[in-house]
């Protein structure tokens, strides 16, 4: 369910891009905005208008959206690979951003640590 005033423009690539990637990981605009230290509106406009990022700011976005810079720059569709079924990690995540916040924040609370330990391969065991 998409929440806000409906767009009054058509979106640049580069913002309708950016809104799907955003979409597709289930943040906010506040959310994104939150992790890059800015406020919605001047994120948004990111989205609304075409800009010109600087590499720190490109790089800051993927950080945040969990994606390579790359991503944000294709010039193509974002599409995943594959045509086949979602896998069983994406259904588990699609699953649980239905749920409501608070026991978002719980799959959150474990997830996250979890993650930091195993991303870097400290442990070496899978």
């Amino acid at each position: 369910m998409k929440t806000g005033r409906p767009p009054k423009q058509q979106r640049p690539a580069f913002g309708q891009r950016l809104n799907e990637l955003r979409e597709a990981t289930g943040l906010t605009q506040a959310q994104v905005a939150e992790k890059l230290g800015m406020s919605q509106r001047a994120y948004s406009h990111w989205e609304r208008r075409p800009v010109a990022l600087r590499p720190e700011q490109l790089q800051s976005l993927a950080t945040a959206l969990n994606i390579p810079v790359g991503t944000l720059l294709a010039n193509g569709e974002t599409k995943r690979r594959g045509s086949g079924p979602a896998g069983k990690m994406r259904q588990l995540f699609e699953a649980a951003s239905k749920l409501p916040r608070s026991k978002q924040e719980k799959i959150l609370d474990i997830l996250q640590p979890f993650v930091r330990e195993h991303a870097n391969g400290a442990n070496g065991n899978s």
